[in-house]
C-alpha cells in the first residue's frame, strides 16, 4: 500500500493526514500555526514525524495558504503565515527524510475533489471554495491551471463592483466581498444593526449586538426556516452564481464543484447560485450548462489533494530519473531534473509535473483510477 502525507497549512492550524493510493485517510493529526518560516516548517516537520511512525511514507505534499511560485519551491507570499519569498520546499526537505511537493491550498483542495471527490469522472472542473473568502482551483483537460508564474485561479479577487467594499488584497469590490463567509456575516450584522423585527430570531442569537453575531447562527436559522436568514443565504448564492457565470464564459468547464464552510447550508445556497448562474450565463440556451455540485471531501480535501500531488510527482520522478523517487531523502537535483524533463516532454508523455499536475486521459465520464 502506497502512503503519502498531506499537510493543509492555514493561518490558525496545520492539519495533516496519511493518505493511501485510493484517497482514504489512514491517520490524521493537527497543530496550531505559528507565524514565520522557521516556525511553520518546524511544526510541519514535527507533524510529519508523528504521522510517519511505523509507516512507510513515500512523500509529503504541502498545501499552503498563499502564493506558490511556478517551480513549486517558494511561497512567494503568504500573509497569514508571515511568509515572503520563502524556499519552503528546500527548508522542509532539510528537516525530514522525504521528498516534498509544495502547492497552493485551493489548488490542492481542487485536485483532491478531482481525483477522489465530487469531481471524479470529469476532465474540466472549476472548483470554488466559499469560506472566509473565496478560493479556487481550475482543472482544464485533466491539468491543473497554474499560469506563467503559479498565481492563477485567485478567483476571489476578480473585481465585481467598481469602488465596492475594500478587500484585504488592496483592491475594492472583489468577488469575495460579496460571495463569502465574511460577506454573509457582514450582511447579517447590518441586518441586526437595523433593528428590524424581520430579523428578530437572528437578533436574539447575539443579544442585539452585531459584533457578537456568528456566521454559523445565520446558517442554522436558515435551515430552521427563518425567512430573514434564508434571504441572506439566497443573496450570497446569487453572488456566487454571478461570478461563476463569468468564470464559465472564460473556462467552459463541465462542472462547478462548490466547497467550503458556507456550503454547509446546502441547497439553501446552491439553489440560489444555480438560478443566478443560469440568468447570467453567456449564450444560455445555446450551450451545455455546467453542473453545480457540492464538494464531498469537506475539510479533508486539501490534505488528500496534497498527498495525491506528492504521489503523482513521485511517479513522474521515477519516469524521468529511475530510482530517484525511492531515495530517502530525495535529492533536490533529482527532483529538479525530473521537473525540467517532464515539463519539456509533457505534450508527448502526458506525465504530471510539480508545476503542472496531470490526471488520466479520457473525455467526460471515466475511471477514477489512473496514473500521473
Amino acid at each position: 500500500m502506497s502512503l503519502n502525507i498531506g499537510l493543509d497549512i492555514g493561518g490558525t492550524k496545520i492539519a495533516g493526514a496519511v493518505v493511501d493510493e485510493h484517497g482514504h485517510v489512514v491517520a490524521r493529526g493537527r497543530r496550531s500555526t505559528d507565524r514565520g518560516a522557521e516556525a511553520v516548517a518546524s511544526t510541519c516537520a514535527d507533524l510529519v514525524r508523528e504521522l510517519a511512525v511505523h509507516r512507510q511514507i513515500a512523500g509529503v505534499g504541502m498545501a499552503v495558504a498563499g502564493f506558490v511560485d511556478a517551480t513549486g519551491s517558494h511561497v512567494s507570499y503568504g500573509t497569514n503565515l508571515g511568509l515572503q519569498d520563502e524556499p519552503m520546499k528546500l527548508r522542509m526537505e532539510s528537516l525530514i527524510d522525504y521528498p516534498v511537493v509544495l502547492d497552493n491550498d485551493a489548488n490542492a483542495a481542487a485536485w483532491g475533489e478531482y481525483r477522489f471527490g465530487a469531481g471524479q469522472g470529469y476532465d474540466h472542473i472549476l472548483a470554488i471554495t466559499v469560506g472566509t473568502g473565496i478560493g479556487g482551483g481550475i482543472i482544464i483537460g485533466r491539468r491543473m491551471l497554474r499560469g506563467a508564474y503559479g498565481f492563477a485561479a485567485e478567483i476571489g479577487h476578480i473585481r465585481m463592483v467598481k469602488n465596492g467594499p475594500q478587500c484585504g488584497c488592496g483592491n475594492k469590490g472583489c468577488w469575495e466581498m460579496y460571495a463569502s463567509g465574511n460577506a454573509l456575516l457582514r450582511a447579517g450584522r447590518a441586518l441586526v444593526a437595523s433593528g428590524t423585527p424581520h430579523a428578530a430570531k437572528l437578533r436574539a442569537t447575539c443579544d442585539d449586538d452585531p459584533a457578537k453575531l456568528k456566521g454559523k447562527s445565520i446558517t442554522a436559522l436558515a435551515k430552521e426556516g427563518d425567512p430573514a436568514c434564508r434571504e441572506l443565504l439566497e443573496d450570497l448564492g446569487s453572488w456566487v452564481g454571478v461570478g461563476a457565470a463569468s468564470m464559465v464564459a472564460v473556462l467552459d468547464p463541465e462542472v462547478i464543484v462548490v466547497g467550503g464552510g458556507v456550503v454547509e447550508a446546502g441547497d439553501l445556497l446552491l439553489d440560489s447560485a444555480r438560478r443566478s448562474f443560469r440568468r447570467n450565463l453567456t449564450a444560455r440556451g445555446h450551450r451545455p450548462e455546467a453542473q453545480f455540485i457540492p464538494a464531498t471531501l469537506g475539510n479533508d480535501a486539501g490534505m488528500i489533494g496534497a498527498a495525491a500531488l506528492a504521489a503523482e510527482l513521485l511517479q513522474a520522478v521515477d519516469a524521468v530519473v529511475p530510482g530517484a523517487a525511492g531515495s530517502t531523502p530525495a535529492t533536490s537535483t533529482a527532483f529538479s531534473t525530473a521537473n525540467k524533463a517532464t515539463t519539456s516532454t509533457t505534450k508527448k508523455t502526458a506525465q504530471s509535473t510539480p508545476t503542472q499536475a496531470t490526471a488520466p486521459s479520457g473525455r467526460g465520464r471515466r475511471s477514477t483510477q489512473g496514473d500521473a
